[in-house]
């Protein structure tokens, strides 16, 4: 921790001895060189508003800085100074000097200019009082919902450093989880493109009943050009096929593309390119963006899925504009991050496409929307019940909303 106060220093030292603080002005480039990176957090809390160059104190943040790491800003509203400053007055806050005015439009604009990139965004605390615990209710529930945001006390930005983003990824593997795809197993090894030196492919078959599994080892055994492995799952489900082949993939980036080839193989070079660039850590197909195709999508489940994109960008402070897209990307590295913490959530999922977004933004991951033009499938049926995806939508809603929102 970095204080300008020796006295306010002193008591953080008695009470953390474990921890490591220091005395100095966090605007002044020595204390910052002063300080031993880099952290997988830097918290600048209740600092932004004081600071005399708010964007040349965001870029000596950059040393202290990996990919990974996340600095969280946190400041007051303005449309809460007249009442902060009433409460100075009557004693019940700790003075401060006059504050920059800065809405989190500003404080977004300060972090592009500093090159930093906003991850998301939160406004929180409708009560600052307790009030026999009714405040914090108030808080959990109400000061998160769309139109009471605006007038939350607390504002927080969490952002990462766009100079620690890209990284010299040089391997990928493409995961294709089938069940009953018989007809669509060799065109989706002729329909890859070459978009890396290092592909794997990994085929993990679901108890086909089609001859799904043979069709593999035959495309395997003429195409030796190629590095293609094969796996039967060991479970049921799309969440069970897709992280057993992650656990044995070995590409730095692990792609999924699904059996049915409704998304091109052809588009997954833009996948590739982003997550390589470090525009995104997280990037998640879409398929609601461009024109369908006859037959791809019916109307019902279009109209849904734009609902349940909107509910997920309120619930995950990022946008989505479709959740259910099977092919999303993201670097093996994170992917260990997100198993370690899996026991957060649980095994709630059988599709596996909410294991990876909300994990993801437990990381606080940068996560991108990458629109691909989805086509019809050309064999075999559908392996899921639009019903079933109706309810475990509204079930996901509801999850997310406990364990990420309303926290």
């Amino acid at each position: 921790g970095i204080d300008f106060s020796p006295a306010l220093v002193g008591i953080a030292r008695e009470r953390h001895p474990d921890l490591t603080f220091v005395v100095g002005d966090a605007e002044d480039p020595a204390t910052i060189a002063s300080v031993k990176g880099p952290f997988d957090y830097i918290l600048v809390l209740d600092t932004i508003g004081s600071l005399d160059d708010c964007q040349k104190f965001l870029e000596q943040l950059h040393p202290l800085c990996t990919r990974e790491t996340r600095t969280i800003i946190g400041h007051f509203s303005h449309l809460w100074q007249p009442v902060l400053r009433f409460a100075e007055w009557i004693g019940q806050r700790m003075p401060a000097p006059e504050q920059n005015v800065l809405s989190a439009a500003d404080i977004q604009g300060l972090q592009n200019l500093a090159n930093f990139d906003q991850v998301k965004g939160e406004q929180r605390v409708l009560m600052p009082v307790s009030l026999l615990g009714v405040g914090r209710l108030i808080n959990r529930f109400i000061s998160i919902l769309p139109g009471f945001r605006f007038f939350a006390l607390r504002h927080y930005s969490v952002c990462r450093s766009l100079l620690a983003a890209g990284e010299d990824l040089k391997s990928a593997t493409v995961v294709i989880p089938a069940r009953n795809e018989r007809g669509n197993i060799e065109p989706a090894v002729q329909r890859l493109p070459q978009f890396c030196d290092d592909i794997e492919i990994i085929f993990i078959e679901g108890h086909s009943k089609d001859g799904t599994f043979e069709e593999m080892e035959r495309v395997k055994a003429a195409y030796p050009d190629k590095d293609i492995k094969l796996m039967r799952q060991p479970g049921k489900g799309k969440a069970d096929a897709v992280f057993t082949a992650y656990d044995v993939a070995r590409g730095d980036v692990l792609m999924i593309l699904d059996a049915d080839l409704t998304m091109p193989p052809e588009q997954l070079p833009k996948f590739w390119e982003a997550i390589k660039s470090g525009k995104g850590e997280f990037i998640n197909g879409s398929r609601l963006v461009y024109p369908l195709e006859d037959d791809a999508m019916r109307f019902l489940n279009l109209i849904a899925n734009k609902i349940f994109s909107y509910l997920f960008s309120w619930l995950l402070n990022q946008r989505y504009t479709d959740t259910l897209c099977g092919t999303k990307v993201m670097r093996r590295s994170d992917y260990y991050r997100l198993r370690a913490g899996k026991a957060y959530f649980g095994d709630f999922d059988p599709f596996g496409d909410f294991d990876l977004i909300f994990g993801s933004s437990k990381l606080n991951l940068k996560s991108v929307d990458m629109p691909i033009r989805y086509a019809a499938r050309a064999y075999g049926e559908t392996q899921i019940s639009r019903f079933r995806h109706g309810v475990m939508l509204l079930r996901m809603v509801v999850f997310a909303f406990f364990k990420i929102k309303a926290i």
